[in-house]
């Protein structure tokens, strides 16, 4: 059953997924070729992507050094920190960097008694500023992973043989970290490239245009479906491309094996080093916690001035993230039940896609049928869901596997199958695996500003674009309380289903 169930999920996913690439296709093939503003977004897309990329990983590089040969109190609570951003609302984030870095932010406050500024955060510079915010902890989690693969057994054999921390990194660090790198410049680069809210507040002009951007005008403000069409069509195999090279380059061939023990760092002895590492640690976790904490302070004094429609938008966005949350956990789950590489590897596939990408599509497929806006939440929840699914499906599967692996002869010869297969063991044994699945694809839908821009209509606001909508507007005070309602939502999504999937294992 299980592997029927997988096979049957696949089949629907590459529907969900080639319906709005073959729309797309059709549609471009009668539009023009790309213009000069078109090849402009293109160069300052790739331009931002790997200028992102390598500020983010070089960046991390001291902070996971210091989080792998350090030990102290709190360091697993800034491990986990390293972990908010991937759920954090990019909308909220971005409102919280303008907080920080904004014409009236607290740089420039402090900048103006030194008569220096003022600094302005819109252009390449501030978008690049923005996916660092976001892409330096995933850096971050990469390069210590990396780090902590690393044999114990290696560090206490350089200790007993005196090695400096100069030879100690040429030797053991250096190996490892061009095994690690190029995976992490290669993520980052696609995750980058796929980037559309952060553009979309911060690219200041038609100079800083990202193709993802170009779409969303050609749609809005040209309605001009055939140039949106051939853009589509460009970010799709721009975005793949970038995905095909991350997984061929995120290989480690490994450090060796060893006990797995947890032993002290003798090249991390005090002074200088004990300085600086401490040093890399302070300055990333302010770098992480101002803009959330300028958020909440600014959200708390802006509350009066929320408007009405904050309720509906509320609504509307609570209804998107749990709908999304059940059917990106119940796809997740029918695919990793098939237990083929073929099969997870299909669930991979919207990687190579964009949210904005995907939402062309079945705008061009509804148009001709009726007015878009009246499915712009049913949309909304398939593309947060066809989005999450990789993520969740790689959560998923290895555990799914493990379960057949352990109990699965068992189960057979218990006559075990079907429904009551599902009730007795692969539920229970997954609680906590389904439950941080959910709440990561709930917590990720929530704060999305993407497909809805396109469909969104009155009644059909959800908070984020509600949230766009009053900073356009230049009501920062209610654009900020609407913020701290989306992190709250956010994070207690995830905290809801993260921790009744753990119960009382937790």
């Amino acid at each position: 059953m299980g592997r029927a169930l997988g096979r049957g999920a696949a089949l629907g996913l590459l529907v969900l997924l080639g319906a709005p690439l073959a729309a797309i296709f059709l549609r471009a093939g009668g539009a023009s070729l790309p213009g000069a503003a078109d090849w402009a977004a293109l160069r300052f897309t790739l331009t931002q992507a790997a200028l992102s990329a390598l500020v983010s990983v070089l960046l991390a590089i001291p902070v996971a050094r210091a989080l792998a040969r350090r030990r102290f109190a709190g360091r697993r609570l800034l491990v986990s920190l390293t972990g908010a951003p991937f759920i954090l609302p990019v909308i909220v984030a971005v409102m919280g960097l303008l907080a920080v870095f904004g014409t009236q932010g607290l740089v420039n406050r402090l900048l103006g008694p030194l008569g220096l500024g003022p600094y302005r955060i819109y252009g390449l510079h501030g978008v690049v500023i923005a996916h660092v915010f976001f892409n330096m902890p995933l850096a971050t989690r990469m390069i210590l992973q990396g780090w902590q693969a690393i044999p114990a057994e290696r560090f206490r054999l350089a200790a007993q043989l005196d090695l400096p921390p100069r030879m100690i990194f040429r030797l053991l660090e250096a190996p490892m970290l061009r095994q690690v790198i190029p995976g992490a410049l290669a993520a980052i680069f696609a995750i980058c490239l796929a980037s559309f809210a952060v553009a979309l507040i911060l690219g200041g002009g038609p100079r800083a245009t990202t193709v993802e951007l170009a779409i969303y005008q050609a749609f809005l403000f040209d309605f001009d479906l055939g140039r949106a069409a051939m853009l589509a069509l460009m970010q799709t195999l721009l975005v793949a491309g970038a995905a095909m090279v991350a997984l061929m380059v995120t290989r480690m061939e490994g450090s060796g094996a060893g006990l797995d023990r947890l032993l002290p760092r003798w090249d991390a002895p005090g002074g200088w080093r004990r300085s600086y590492d401490a040093l890399c640690l302070c300055l990333a976790t302010v770098f992480l916690l101002a803009p959330v904490l300028a958020v909440a302070a600014a959200g708390v004094t802006g509350m009066r001035d929320l408007p009405a429609t904050i309720w509906p938008a509320m609504g509307n966005s609570v209804v998107v993230a749990l709908a999304s949350a059940l059917t990106t956990t119940l796809l997740a789950l029918a695919l990793a039940a098939g237990q083929s590489r073929l099969i997870q590897g299909i669930g991979l596939l919207p990687l190579a896609l964009s949210p904005l990408v995907l939402g062309t599509g079945y705008f061009l497929i509804v148009n001709p049928v009726m007015i878009p806006g009246r499915l712009a939440l049913p949309v909304t929840v398939l593309v947060n869901t066809l989005m999450a699914l990789p993520f969740c499906l790689r959560m998923l599967a290895p555990a799914y596997e493990r379960v057949e692996s352990d109990y699965g002869r068992l189960s057979d010869q218990l006559g075990l199958r079907g429904i009551a297969r599902l009730r007795w063991l692969t539920l229970p044994r997954l609680a906590g695996p389904l439950g941080f699945t959910a709440g990561l694809a709930g917590a990720l839908s929530m704060g999305d500003l993407g497909v809805i821009t396109l469909f969104g209509s009155p009644g059909q606001e959800t908070l984020p674009l509600l949230m766009f909508r009053l900073m356009g507007s230049y009501r920062s005070d209610a654009a900020s309380a609407a913020g701290l309602i989306l992190l709250l939502l956010s994070f207690g999504i995830f905290w809801v289903f993260d921790r009744g999937g753990r119960g009382r294992h937790a």
